[in-house]
């Protein structure tokens, strides 16, 4: 009996066009071996699912697996030509298995002789196939690039967007449900001291899913929805991402927040006052660090925060931990001190902080001044990136990865001229609010949340150390006068 090996290949698009699928092969295939008075001992299938490399994979294992067992073979079976090689370096391959190691090549339903002539008709077939599949990748290609180049996706949308067909064309539109979940993703991770899994727990306490019914979030996949531009109206194709006809989910500036606390792994990990690098070790200089410990009380769980230098278990080291509520007592205590009774030193005290914000408001317009300067030069670049385009002096890639960057640092600078232009307005009533913070009651302190608590911190404190449990600042000018005291040895009659 007549000992075979045979490949059956399929693609969606051929089986829809040419009718015929995986098993109408093998059928063929095994018809022909048994009319042949044979067998077909190993069968091999590509199926429309395979990729490329599970498809390079099956025809090399069929290309071994036939040197291997050449003396008893009888021929390689194929439906057709073009299902036995895709490109010529195949072909090859397969002629070198019928000339070097007396295999046949059999197409079953293009029947060729092992002729010159036969040989001729296989390779000019095999030619065809050839040229069929580089054409269509091109075909591809070419269709996914307009499709990018109207601004849709080339395949299924990402999370927060979804795939519908309007007048027979695929296009995307927002997913309420989705969309909803990454605006808050976004805003709570931008501007809430979260990590990652922070930011999960809090979706999950909210009562949000990452799809419905009851799917929860990934740290991975919340990981790359905030680092997703589709969300700002962009579509990516091969590693470079153009302007897109979605609707933007998340607006830039918010965006462009969450890439600087991602690109610069700044966690937030650190929601306690005084931990996030504020303080210093007095006896080593390392920073210190905070750490929650949950107990049990009668009332239920309760939460303390302890804060310790992060080297405290090192040899010889102090093992101090001070608890938050004795910082705070520390602070208030420093409050009270810088309280003022006599109204004209009040005065003089809030002139003199208006005096170094302004200082500080012409600093701000000069840099004002420079960002602008830097704006304007990267409109003017762009202009001319669009004409080298048009000029055909570089390519739609290099194109588009270099609009990407002058777009990205020209959002940048937007933001940095939107903070500057709002600190600018609101550097001086800033200061003052906290000098008059210190002359009120202690206790707005304690009902501060954290990020008003740490800039308050940063207002008043260039830096601070602990020493001994003590909390040790070095205070800003003019603060410093204040935690000083005003009555001092040194004082006369006509100043402080």
């Amino acid at each position: 009996m007549k000992r075979f090996v045979a490949l059956a290949r399929v693609s969606s698009r051929e089986q829809e066009r040419e009718g015929f699928s995986l098993e109408v092969q093998e059928e063929a295939l095994r018809r022909y071996a048994l009319q042949h008075g044979g067998e077909i001992v190993r069968f091999f299938k590509i199926a429309e699912t395979a990729s490329k490399t599970d498809e390079r994979k099956a025809f090399r294992e069929l290309v071994r697996y036939a040197k291997q067992n050449a003396p008893g073979l009888d021929g390689l079976l194929f439906y057709k030509v073009d299902r036995a090689a895709r490109n010529l370096f195949d072909y090859v391959e397969l002629e070198r298995l019928e000339s070097e190691y007396n295999v046949p090549f059999i197409s079953v339903s293009q029947p060729t002789e092992n002729t010159p002539s036969g040989r001729m008709m296989r390779r000019t077939m095999a030619n065809m196939a050839s040229f069929y599949t580089e054409q269509q990748s091109v075909d591809v290609r070419e269709g996914l690039a307009r499709r990018v180049q109207e601004g849709w996706f080339v395949g299924k949308a990402p999370y927060g967007y979804r795939n519908v067909r309007k007048d027979g064309r695929s296009v995307v539109e927002v997913d309420p449900h989705a969309a909803d979940n990454i605006r808050r993703m976004f805003h709570l991770y931008a501007y809430e001291p979260l990590t990652l899994d922070k930011l999960i727990d809090r979706l999950t306490e909210e009562g949000r899913v990452y799809r419905l019914p009851a799917m929860p979030f990934a740290k991975g996949s919340v990981h790359n929805i905030l680092r997703d531009r589709a969300y700002i109206g962009e579509v990516e194709f091969r590693g470079n991402w153009y302007p897109g006809k979605q609707e933007p989910i998340v607006d830039r500036g918010t965006w462009d927040r969450v890439q600087a606390i991602v690109r610069g792994c700044v966690y937030h990990s650190h929601e306690m006052t005084y931990a996030g690098e504020f303080m210093t070790c007095g006896h080593c200089g390392h920073p210190i660090t905070g750490e929650r410990k949950t107990r049990q009380t009668k009332n239920g769980t309760r939460e303390y925060v302890y804060y310790r230098c992060s080297r405290y278990t090192a040899v010889g080291h102090p093992r101090t931990r001070v608890p938050e509520a004795e910082f705070d007592r520390q602070i208030l205590e420093l409050f009270r001190r810088m309280k003022i009774q006599d109204p004209e030193v009040v005065e003089w005290f809030r002139a003199v902080l208006r005096s170094q914000s302004k200082d500080a408001q012409e600093e701000s317009q000069a840099q004002n001044s420079e960002l602008q300067r830097q704006r304007t030069l990267l409109i003017t670049q762009q202009s001319r990136l669009i004409d080298m385009r048009i000029a055909e002096e570089i390519d739609q890639e290099t194109f588009a990865r270099k609009q990407t960057e002058l777009r990205d640092r020209l959002a940048s600078i937007t933001l940095q001229l939107e903070v500057v232009d709002r600190s600018r307005s609101e550097l001086a009533d800033l200061a003052v609010k906290v000098f008059e913070l210190s002359q009120t009651l202690s206790e707005k302190w304690l009902t501060a949340d954290y990020a008003t608590k740490r800039r308050i911190l940063e207002i008043v404190c260039l830096n601070c150390r602990l020493d001994s449990g003590s909390l040790c600042p070095q205070m800003r000018k003019p603060f410093d006068v204040l935690a000083e005291g005003l009555l001092v040895p040194s004082s006369r009659g006509d100043r402080i």
